[in-house]
């Protein structure tokens, strides 16, 4: 039998199982000193030194051990309501005044725009105009390429979304939030953050680890972003708008900015000649090419810096506050980089490059739900679950070694591999988080991997039965039992999966766990598994119907 063993097979399972044995040793590692703190066996200054000279090496091999979960670990969690509906509102009242502006740009007149409440922007021909609706549609269509242009009337006609827009529209909003959001967490230096949509509008932020909460709900729960102005020309009355400095005094300005915040690229704090703090910024092609054209034609005249977010207001209305930061004279030809000075302090220079270099958000984005879960929980979930998890594999092991003796022995042996492969799997995939639920996908594993070999172990019996020798029952048992096993393991994992997709916080966690078990259970309960047996071979009595094995 031993000589059916393939080489090229022992190759990969040895390498698989160093390679992801070596993956799990940071975890145990960590396990194993943190119990030991808290039994109080530390009594040596030792066991720190030489705690973090295996840390070290296992860092520069690449390993890391599983970073933990909300649950296990302490930290914050945010919701967050990302309001779809207010930035629908002002995209479309941006829409109707730039069909204001394109009315006034052509000299068209005896047309009227207007904005309905039902978001739709009107455009009424009376008969004074030389315009016929035809032409009106054609125009508008080649400057708004993005907008459903329709004719209700013979001197009417509709700029607006429709349901499929509406939706996309809806969508690029969440995704560019969580997207944001995501960016804004790493500038924070958090790499084990759990960021996901939750519902139809809302995003779950989980932030393991996170000592300094109102920090994090400052960045992340602000919807910020970054506009410059030109000055208002007095011959466009109706084309102006007034910005506040923080002090009371306003400037008016143009209707519509030379470049918003999504056209920024990155964004970093400095200092000037005299030591004063600003901002650098840099921004991408679009916003370098109009800030190019923009200043190039206005040297020598003022530009207006606004910054703008959302907050609630005492109604719990969400409400657009906008000020003035910084007005400057143009002293020449700008390009993709340029400086907002004056800034008030250094850390006001910080926070505002941050928030610019994480990207604006398009939708106001406000937090609903908040909680702290101190680090003490975590480490008593983290201690009840792997007690758990050693009290289900302690009875396995013995039921095991006692029901099917020798096969009982290589199926324990193929169940530490399984455990050792999972959790190795866990700490070399990168953003993978460990959480409470997850402690109980490793106990289903463990039945799972379990139920996997008893499969087996029985079919081996029947085989017996039929009077095969020794080793063609287990040959027969092995290969009779995978079709069983395979399908058993795809439609749990059909299920994991979809727990996958659209579960979010502990069920995503579960659902994780329990895939990749799946995984590792098919890997050591069926090829290590089969690959010892044949090795070892043992004799088996089919007469002993029960206890043979």
């Amino acid at each position: 039998m031993k000589n059916t063993i393939r080489k090229w097979q022992v190759a990969v399972i040895l390498i698989t199982v160093i390679v992801l044995g070596l993956s799990a040793l940071p975890t145990f590692t960590q396990f194993s000193s943190s119990f030991t703190k808290q039994i109080g066996r530390e009594t040596s200054s030792t066991h720190p030194h030489e705690s973090n000279g295996s840390q070290n090496w296992f860092q520069s091999m690449g390993f890391e051990p599983i970073k933990l979960g909300l649950d296990l670990n302490g930290g914050v969690l945010f919701v967050l309501h990302v309001d779809t509906q207010k930035a629908r509102t002002e995209y479309m009242q941006s829409l109707y005044q730039e069909s204001k502006q394109i009315l006034r740009e052509n000299r068209i007149r005896g047309v009227k725009a207007t904005l309905t409440q039902e978001q739709t922007v009107q455009l009424i021909l009376n008969g004074t105009t030389k315009t016929t609706s035809t032409q009106l549609m054609n125009l508008m269509q080649s400057r708004m390429s993005d907008i459903q242009i329709s004719r209700a009337e013979e001197n009417v006609i509709l700029l607006r979304q429709n349901d499929l827009e509406q939706k996309r529209f809806e969508q690029d909003l969440m995704q560019q939030s969580i997207s944001t959001m995501r960016t804004r967490i790493e500038s924070l230096g958090i790499t084990e953050a759990i960021t996901q949509r939750q519902g139809k509008n809302h995003i779950r932020i989980e932030l393991p680890g996170v000592k300094d909460p109102e920090h994090a709900k400052r960045i992340i729960g602000t919807t910020a972003t970054l506009d410059v102005y030109p000055v208002a020309d007095p011959n466009q009355p109706f084309a102006q708008r007034t910005f506040r400095y923080e002090n009371g005094d306003s400037v008016r300005v143009s209707n519509k900015p030379v470049f918003s915040g999504s056209n920024i690229k990155a964004a970093n704090s400095g200092r000037d000649e005299m030591g004063m703090p600003l901002v650098n910024l840099v921004l991408d092609q679009e916003g370098g090419n109009k800030m190019s054209a923009f200043s190039k034609a206005n040297i020598g005249e003022p530009m207006v810096t606004v910054f703008s977010e959302y907050q609630k207001n005492h109604q719990n209305e969400t409400t657009k506050n906008s000020r003035v930061i910084n007005v400057a004279t143009i002293q020449s030809q700008l390009g993709n980089r340029f400086s907002i000075t004056n800034m008030q302090s250094p850390q006001a220079a910080q926070e505002l490059a941050m928030l610019l270099s994480a990207g604006s958000l398009k939708a106001p984005v406000t937090i609903v739900e908040s909680r702290t879960i101190t680090a003490t929980l975590g480490e008593k979930n983290v201690s009840n679950g792997f007690a758990a998890l050693a009290l289900g594999i302690g009875i396995t092991l013995v039921f095991m070694a006692l029901w099917y003796k020798k096969l009982g022995l290589i199926a324990n042996l193929c169940l530490l591999i399984n455990l050792v492969c999972l959790i190795g799997l866990m700490a070399w995939l990168p953003g993978l988080v460990l959480t409470l639920p997850g402690i109980a996908g490793f106990v289903l594993t463990v039945g799972m991997a379990v139920d996997t070999n008893v499969l087996i172990f029985e079919r081996i019996k029947e085989e017996l039965g039929r009077g095969l020798s020794n080793n063609a029952a287990i040959n027969s048992g092995y290969k009779r039992a995978f079709a069983t096993i395979l399908d058993a393991n795809i439609t749990t994992m059909i299920s994991a999966l979809i727990l996958l997709a659209i579960g979010n916080g502990p069920v995503k966690g579960f659902a994780m766990t329990l895939t990749l078990g799946l995984i590792t259970s098919l890997f050591s309960g069926v090829f290590v598994a089969r690959i010892l047996t044949q090795y070892f071979s043992p004799k088996l009595d089919v007469g002993k119907k029960e206890t043979a094995l």
